[in-house]
């Protein structure tokens, strides 16, 4: 493991069992510049360059953590969402692509109907990756989060002063019926709550089910809408009228996302697909 190239060969022996070839050769190039502190281009351009034995040793402890298993944004305690740079570790799920369209089609749709501002809340921040990105791009808005961790809440304040935005963090649990938000009139109201079943767990990858927290990924087989249902109440008495309401959501419910929605005379419900043409964001206005 002397250089570049080695690397690159000793990473797809290693991880084969775990991933494909696209995603090892994406984790390798990802560790090469964090540890080579170079750029992508260097890498591919050099790939005889010669490591040091301190990168060569830095490498191989970070190699030893992604044959367990142990995702590479955990090992390297951070990640890139919408833009921005979070901090990540096991107290928090890693933010995924699907997330980051969400975040997308809400701030279009307000831009859309040129809200001036008002008050946004995001349920189950988790990292806070949505609440922030949110804060960033509409600066014009109030963003409170909840979450039911402490140690979640902890990195979502580390992440809302590393990225220089201002987000309320709040410690609550939204399945809780007396639970209180002072202030609680919200033009938009965006959740991505816990939404994996015990059955979709047997489809998962072992990274995800060995390392992320359970409490934000999954719920009981007999109740698989169950924050779905909580949040929609919240949303009926603390969403103003004309208020939107917004849904990452698991694609085997999405018709049963929709019929909840309709029963609490929700209206301009929306179901919409990500970009790999499963159906995971839903939009809903009071």
């Amino acid at each position: 493991m002397k250089t570049i190239k080695a690397v690159s060969t000793i990473f797809r022996g290693k991880l084969a069992h775990l991933y494909d070839l696209k995603e090892i050769d994406s984790i390798c190039m990802l560790v090469l510049t964090e540890v080579a502190g170079t750029t992508h281009a260097r890498i591919k351009a050099f790939p005889e360059l010669e490591l040091s034995w301190k990168q060569i040793e830095s490498l191989k402890n970070i190699l030893d953590q992604l044959v367990i298993g142990k995702p590479i944004q955990y090992i390297l305690g951070q990640t890139e969402f919408y833009g921005l740079t979070f901090k990540v570790n096991p107290s928090v799920l890693i933010p995924r692509p699907e997330t980051e369209e969400l975040v997308y089609w809400t701030i279009s749709l307000i831009k859309e109907t040129k809200l001036a501002g008002g008050n946004i809340l995001d349920i189950g921040t988790g990292s806070g990756c949505i609440a922030i990105s949110l804060k960033k791009n509409l600066p014009e808005f109030s963003v409170s989060a909840i979450d039911i961790s402490s140690d979640a809440l902890k990195t979502a304040g580390e992440n809302a002063e590393l990225n220089n935005t201002e987000v309320n963090f709040i410690l609550g649990d939204i399945l809780n019926p007396k639970l209180n938000i002072q202030n609680s009139k919200f033009e938009i109201i965006v959740s991505n709550p816990p939404y994996v079943t015990l059955d979709d767990k047997k489809q998962m990858h072992t990274n995800v089910t060995d390392f992320e927290p359970h409490t934000a990924l999954f719920v009981p087989e007999n109740d698989p809408l169950i924050f779905y249902k909580a949040i929609t109440d919240f949303a009926s008495k603390n969403l103003k009228p004309g208020g939107l309401l917004f849904f990452e959501i698991n694609e085997s419910y999405g018709e049963q996302t929709v019929e909840l929605l309709n029963s609490k005379r929700f209206i301009n419900i929306e179901l919409r697909k990500d970009m790999g043409g499963r159906d995971r964001m839903i939009k809903a206005v009071r």
